[in-house]
């Protein structure tokens, strides 16, 4: 059984910020509360420790703002952002992560999340990013924004191919580079085997590779796994 809290009295806070806190690690959602309770305008009402429970808890809770982790079991952050917003299309979603990765920033904020932050930069731009992030502000991390800036320097191409990929193609690939197999992939995603397997062949065809192995390879590479 997942590991739930939920703290009603918040809910009746009408004028603080209802934030609900999802990450696999215990530690690190301790430190987030331990960040956020000073703030007078702050309330955590609720936390979980994997997607679907951040879900289940986002349904019951309605919270103004999700702080949720890129990397997470039952239901990852792509994922758990686009149902989450299915089901609370007014409610901010702040992903809080430590890949830097440009892509993984680009693809969760093409399925609607609201904020990008690394965890790293948590103690000291947490606080600021969720208040910017419910009033309709988009908080990226200084780290890819740079990157970012770079690559449009570069004329905003990318080499690798990876701009040409479906968010679904993209999170595919994500599972395959982290040693999972078509099936596995498929169950994390909620898709059909059939359905992944064709998603494995539109990257194989856009990306000019072969084989599933070419696929891991080359998701290892440029550090785009789970």
């Amino acid at each position: 059984m997942s590991n739930i809290t939920s703290n009603k009295r918040s809910l009746t806070m009408k004028k603080k910020i209802r934030v609900l806190l999802a990450d696999d690690h215990a530690m690190v959602r301790d430190g987030l509360c331990r960040i956020l309770e000073d703030t007078d305008d702050i309330a955590v009402v609720g936390q979980a420790d994997n997607g679907l429970t951040a879900l289940s808890l986002a349904k019951q809770t309605e919270p103004d703002v999700v702080v949720l982790d890129y990397t997470m079991p039952e239901l990852d952050g792509l994922a758990a952002t686009q149902r989450i917003l299915d089901l609370l299309p007014k409610t901010k979603i702040l992903i809080l992560t430590v890949h830097d990765n440009i892509q993984f920033a680009v693809r969760i904020l093409e399925a609607g999340a609201h904020g990008f932050l690394l965890k790293e930069e948590a103690a000291d731009q947490l606080i600021t990013a969720i208040r910017n992030v419910n009033t309709g502000k988009i908080p990226i991390s200084p780290t890819i924004m740079e990157k970012l800036t770079a690559r449009l320097r570069r004329g905003g191409k990318d080499k690798a191919g990876l701009d040409s990929l479906s968010p679904r193609e993209f999170e595919l690939l994500r599972h395959l580079g982290s040693g999972k197999s078509i099936r596995e992939s498929a169950s994390s995603m909620c898709i059909s085997e059939s359905t992944a397997s064709t998603y494995r062949g539109r990257l194989l065809e856009k990306l000019g590779l072969k084989t599933t192995g070419d696929l891991i390879r080359f998701a290892l590479e440029k550090d785009i796994v789970s």
